[in-house]
């Protein structure tokens, strides 16, 4: 018994493509709409949209000061453009690349900070921190806050792709086949 015990963990501990590839997988079974959709409601209409976004994005991104200026868009600047356009360009291009498996330890990277700066803002702008469900704690009996828990495991899935990278089944690994053919 302990022999067929040893012979599976040492399989497992050999298979390195397994990691990676449950981690994209996960993501793309829990948090690739959860992202699209948080980024569709941020768009305004038509194409143009890509450029300018609703007002909703800038309450989402930057609640505060869109209450300073009653909900008026023109009266914020250009860094809050900026901010509010690829913010929302990130919820739908970080994703895709983690998914496709290209470029998969920067774009980790990049959803971790967005995820970083999404709990902020959650809890400064929205006032997550008034309420102590929302922010959680851990080493607590309730697995369910928000922001602590939640986006923990969310930061853990992507860490795997940050230092494993893709896996075999992923463009990354495609396109490394490729360079060391030519």
């Amino acid at each position: 018994m302990i022999s067929a015990y040893t012979s599976v963990t040492e399989r497992l501990s050999r298979a390195d493509w397994l990691l990676p590839t449950l981690a994209r997988l996960v993501f793309a079974g829990t948090l690739l709409m959860y992202f699209w959709v948080s980024g569709l409601t941020k768009l305004g209409g038509g194409l143009v949209g890509l450029f300018q976004p609703s007002v909703g994005a800038y309450a989402q991104i930057f609640p505060k000061a869109m209450e300073a200026v009653t909900y008026d868009t023109s009266q914020l600047s250009l860094y809050h453009w900026a901010v509010v356009v690829a913010g929302t360009w990130a919820e739908f291009i970080l994703p895709a690349l983690i998914v496709l498996g290209l470029l998969t330890r920067l774009s980790a990277l990049g959803m971790i900070g967005f995820i970083i700066v999404q709990s902020l803002t959650d809890l400064i702008g929205h006032g997550g921190f008034e309420h102590k469900e929302t922010f959680g704690a851990w080493f607590d009996r309730f697995p369910d806050s928000v922001i602590l828990d939640q986006r923990s495991f969310w930061i853990f899935v992507l860490l795997v792709l940050v230092i494993k990278g893709a896996g075999p089944v992923s463009l990354d690994n495609a396109l490394r086949g490729r360079s060391t053919q030519t």
